[in-house]
Formats: C-alpha cells, sequence, structure tokens
C-alpha cells in the first residue's frame, strides 16, 4: 500500500496529465508526439530500417559465430600442438633418463675396469720391485763372493809364499807344463 501511495504522486505529476484540451486536437502536445513518433516510426518502416537493422545484427551474429568456431578451431588446434609437446616432452623425459642410467652403468664399468687396470699395474709393480730386489740380492751376494774369492786368493798367495821354497816353486811350475802339455794332445 505504501508503495501504491508513492507512486500515485509521480503519476499525477506526467506530462500527460498536464496537457490541456482534448487528447485528438492539434493543441495537444501529447497527441502531436504520438503523431510525430508514428510518422517516425511508418517512415522507418519504409526505408526497411528494422529489416536493415536486423540484417546488420544477423551479420553482425554471423561474424560472431564464424569467430567463435575460429576460435574453437584455434582452441583445438592449440590442444592438438599443446598435448604433441607433452608427447614431445615426456618422450625426451624418457630418453634423458635413459641416457642417465647408461651413463651410470657406463660410469660404473668404468670404475671397474680402473680398478682391475689400477689392480694388474700394481702387481706389475710389486713383481719388478721383487725382481730388482732379487737381483739386488744376486749382485750383493755375486760381490761377496769375489770379494771372498779375492780375499782367500790373497790370503792364499800371502800362506803360499811364505810356505814355498824355489825348489817346490820350479816343481809345480813343471808339473803345470807337464798337465797342459798332456790335454793339448
Amino acid at each position: 500500500m505504501k508503495k501504491l501511495f508513492t507512486l500515485l504522486p509521480l503519476l499525477a505529476a506526467s506530462p500527460a496529465v498536464a496537457a490541456s484540451g482534448p487528447f485528438f486536437s492539434l493543441g495537444n502536445t501529447d497527441f502531436i508526439v504520438l503523431l510525430a513518433f508514428i510518422v517516425f516510426v511508418l517512415v522507418l518502416i519504409y526505408f526497411k530500417v528494422p529489416g536493415m537493422i536486423g540484417g546488420m545484427l544477423d551479420k553482425r551474429a554471423d561474424t560472431i559465430k564464424a569467430e567463435l568456431e575460429e576460435a574453437r578451431a584455434l582452441r583445438e588446434e592449440a590442444q592438438t600442438i599443446l598435448a604433441s609437446y607433452e608427447r614431445k616432452q615426456q618422450e625426451v623425459a624418457e630418453q634423458a633418463n635413459q641416457i642417465v642410467e647408461h651413463a651410470k652403468t657406463e660410469a660404473a664399468t668404468a670404475a671397474e675396469v680402473a680398478k682391475e687396470d689400477l689392480k694388474a699395474s700394481i702387481e706389475r709393480r710389486l713383481a719388478g720391485a721383487e725382481e730388482q730386489i732379487k737381483s739386488a740380492e744376486n749382485a750383493a751376494v755375486k760381490e761377496v763372493r769375489d770379494s771372498a774369492i779375492t780375499v782367500a786368493i790373497a790370503a792364499a798367495q800371502d800362506i803360499i809364499a811364505k810356505q814355498m821354497t824355489a825348489a817346490d816353486g820350479n816343481k809345480l811350475i813343471e808339473d803345470a807344463i807337464k798337465d797342459v802339455e798332456a790335454k793339448l794332445h
């Protein structure tokens, strides 16, 4: 009810109520405005403006539909490209994992080969060192023998020189000559 009472003064103050005289006379401004509006609408209809507006709206609707179809096609193409790139990314990731695994196995194999090579090298060096030690031992033993022989010869020479007489020396020389003659003939 309150709404009705608030709308009533607004309706009472409208321009249609303010016009004076009978409604269907040229003195009534509302009637003139109504006639002008009807003439305007008839002119618009005569020049087929509503059809042109409808055609323009239809053309605009067709353009929007075409743009939407193009957008859908582009979206589908983008999804296809995205899917192909995701597949390629997955393939590349798999290849990278395979490369990493291959590198790990190669590194492990190379480490084993290096260990074996190091072991063989150490064994060769140990064998060489043992040979050098044996050679040094043999050289030392030979040197000691040679020194012992030299010392023994010198001692024997001194002893023989002190104990031998000239007659014994001549006898030894004659015996040596006979031995050489016997062996040569």
